[in-house]
């Protein structure tokens, strides 16, 4: 729950969003869309992503970490 919490409040929930829909494209953007989002603004834990979308765990955790990089070097802090 840290990412839900300290992101949205330090960031705002708006401006993830609208870096996540521009920037995460490509190869299962759709997909990497809600996992990220499902992630960093409603906080739900990697096992239970994984489930959802059928991936392992370790999947799961390497499509968030990636993506995540992709969105906030789009950010300015």
């Amino acid at each position: 729950m840290e990412c839900k919490s300290s992101l949205v409040r330090d960031i705002g929930r708006t401006e993830i969003e609208s870096a996540i829909d521009e920037w995460v494209v490509g190869k299962n953007a759709e997909r990497d869309r809600m996992i990220i989002r499902r992630r960093l603004l409603d906080g739900i834990t990697f096992e239970r992503l994984a489930e959802e979308f059928d991936l392992s765990v370790r999947a799961t955790k390497t499509i968030v970490y990636k993506r995540k990089t992709q969105v906030f070097r789009h950010i300015p802090e």
